[in-house]
């Protein structure tokens, strides 16, 4: 089967403000990367608004309302805290970000699609319930796994966060949740501060910390020895990747070490654990990611073999 990938242009009208690490460009780099020749079998479509059924799923409606009411005059900006700022698009583009999610779900669910790619921003792993921090508004990966729980009875889900940041927000979303696992490697210290490995949920959380410097080998050793037999044993019927590529090398906001090959192994794996379990059925959102060439070149190794594999 082929792959979806979900996108709208709505996503580049998010516009936090001049020198703000999530900018439109980081997109607009995604999609030429994903534009050549190699990913022409892609299936491509336009990712739809959620619902507010669909996020109140993860929020309570409240503060979905309160995120979806600021819509600031065209060319101005209202900051929530110090890193996550709306502009007049912001609200569009999240709610097509959440969106992408829930339609790449149902794709996968109803096997139309083996496995979807949403090249969406905002991003969506430190969204807490009742919080927007770190760039974000919704828990996209959250959502899709509520989804994919009231809308095609999946009984399991796994959230596979490689961000370099630990994802406070989907792992606050989840973690007295014992059908969503949420499974992340992070650099520690760093922000947001959350992510160590004695935060165990209701045995549905998996931290493994890395030191800066940590480069590919440490990052592949972090999941086969811990993060990876985890989401084996839970068997999911679904996996919802957080693919952050802000753990490269190049990358201006962390320390880590990790590149393109590293990326492509552990979607490879990952892959492999949804084979074995749920014919495959991978649904991957665009996270973080903040040198664009970097960026650009991870995201293509990434759904090349999302793909292939």
């Amino acid at each position: 089967m082929s792959t979806l990938l979900l996108t709208h242009r709505a996503c580049l009208l998010h516009e936090p403000g001049e020198e703000h690490p999530e900018c439109p460009d980081r997109l607009r780099a995604v999609l030429k990367a994903l534009d050549q020749e190699d990913f022409a079998e892609l299936i491509r479509d336009e990712a739809p608004a959620a619902t507010l059924e669909q996020l109140c799923r993860v929020h309570p409606r409240n503060y979905v309302e309160a995120i979806l009411g600021i819509r600031p005059a065209a060319g101005e900006t209202v900051p929530l805290d110090g890193d996550t700022v709306m502009s007049h698009g912001s609200a569009e583009a999240a709610l097509r970000a959440a969106g992408a999610a829930v339609a790449a779900t149902d794709a996968v669910m109803r096997g139309e699609v083996r496995r979807a790619f949403c090249a969406t921003r905002p991003p969506g792993h430190h969204a807490e319930p009742s919080r927007p921090m770190g760039f974000c508004f919704f828990a996209n990966a959250v959502v899709a796994a509520r989804h994919a729980i009231a809308a095609h009875a999946a009984a399991r889900v796994a959230i596979i966060d490689f961000d370099v940041h630990h994802g406070n927000g989907s792992q606050a979303c989840v973690e007295r949740d014992p059908a969503i696992l949420y499974a992340s490697s992070h650099q520690w210290p760093c922000y947001p501060g959350t992510g160590e490995a004695r935060e165990r949920g209701v045995g549905n959380i998996f931290n493994v910390p890395l030191s800066p410097g940590a480069d590919g080998p440490a990052f592949r050793a972090a999941w086969s020895g811990t993060l990876l037999p985890a989401t084996e044993a839970f068997a999911p019927d679904l996996l919802v990747i957080s693919a952050g590529f802000d753990a490269h090398a190049r990358d201006p906001l962390a320390q880590l070490r990790v590149r393109e090959p590293d990326f492509a192994w552990l979607t490879a794996e990952l892959c492999a654990i949804a084979e074995r379990h749920r014919r495959g059925r991978v649904v991957s959102l665009l996270e973080g990611g903040y040198d664009l060439e970097a960026l650009a070149h991870s995201t293509a190794a990434h759904v090349r073999v999302l793909m292939r594999a």
